[in-house]
């Protein structure tokens, strides 16, 4: 990708300083959010899924109230959840395997908005933060991370930056080609 000029076009990324900064920032403020509630969860020994799982309404609600309801579902869930999340957060803050951790960060959200979807006369016991209708921060959240996924900042500014110059400073392995002996006998039956 070369960064340069004030336009992003398709096929190549040209953008200003300030916005690839910008975007490097979403990239950031995304891995904060999601490191943080991961870390909240770690550590808080009263947190579980089940909650949340429960009360879930609309399309697959049956499924996520019967995982809900299986003390061995909510185990594997609450761990995955919470090193997923740790884990996400930790990618992107770092700049470290980014496009794998925005496909993680959107298939778990993707998973919270299924489970508790916004929409008219939907009511839920947990708290909120206000009224939505279809669009809430989980799907606003979800769409930046599709952002943070097309656009390759981590190559400006990462772990990934250097991934690839490693990769790219290794000298190619060559190898022989087969050597392929012909047998001149007669098959024999």
């Amino acid at each position: 990708m070369h960064y340069s000029g004030d336009t992003m076009t398709p096929g190549s990324l040209r953008a200003s300083a300030f916005q690839v900064s910008a975007l490097i920032a979403l990239r950031l403020l995304i891995g904060w959010h999601f490191l943080y509630e991961g870390i909240t969860k770690l550590t808080s020994p009263y947190w579980s899924s089940s909650g949340y799982l429960a009360d879930s309404k609309w399309l697959f609600d049956d499924l996520f109230i019967a995982l809900g309801s299986s003390t061995t579902a909510v185990t594997v869930i609450d761990y995955l959840n919470m090193w997923g999340l740790t884990l996400i957060g930790l990618c992107l803050l770092l700049g470290l395997f980014v496009r794998a951790a925005s496909v993680a960060g959107i298939a778990l959200l993707a998973l919270y908005w299924l489970a508790a979807p916004p929409f008219a006369g939907y009511t839920y016991g947990m708290p909120s933060e206000g009224s939505y209708l279809i669009v809430n921060k989980v799907l606003i959240e979800l769409g930046a991370l599709l952002v943070v996924f097309a656009v390759p900042t981590s190559q400006r500014f990462g772990l990934d930056r250097f991934l690839a110059r490693h990769s790219q400073a290794k000298p190619p392995v060559h190898t022989q080609p087969a050597v392929v002996a012909e047998v001149n006998e007669p098959v024999r039956a």
